[in-house]
């Protein structure tokens, strides 16, 4: 009998196989993408308010040192 003659199914044993490997995981990218998204927004947003509001102390620091 040769080393290559088996009593197994070649078909089966590469389905046992299929069905004992591990899962392979794959990366998910979406998730980051929006957390980048949403911080890329609110950076803008807080830039926009930051150049838009008015400043704070109505008269000039000059005016007011001695």
């Amino acid at each position: 009998m040769a080393m290559d003659d088996s009593a197994l199914d070649p078909d089966a044993s590469a389905r046992i196989r299929e069905l004992l490997r591990p899962p392979v995981r794959r990366v998910r990218v979406w998730p980051a993408l929006g957390a980048a998204f949403f911080a890329a927004v609110c950076a803008l947003a807080f830039a926009t308010s930051m150049i838009l509001a008015p400043p704070v102390i109505s008269n000039h620091v000059v005016q007011s040192t001695p």
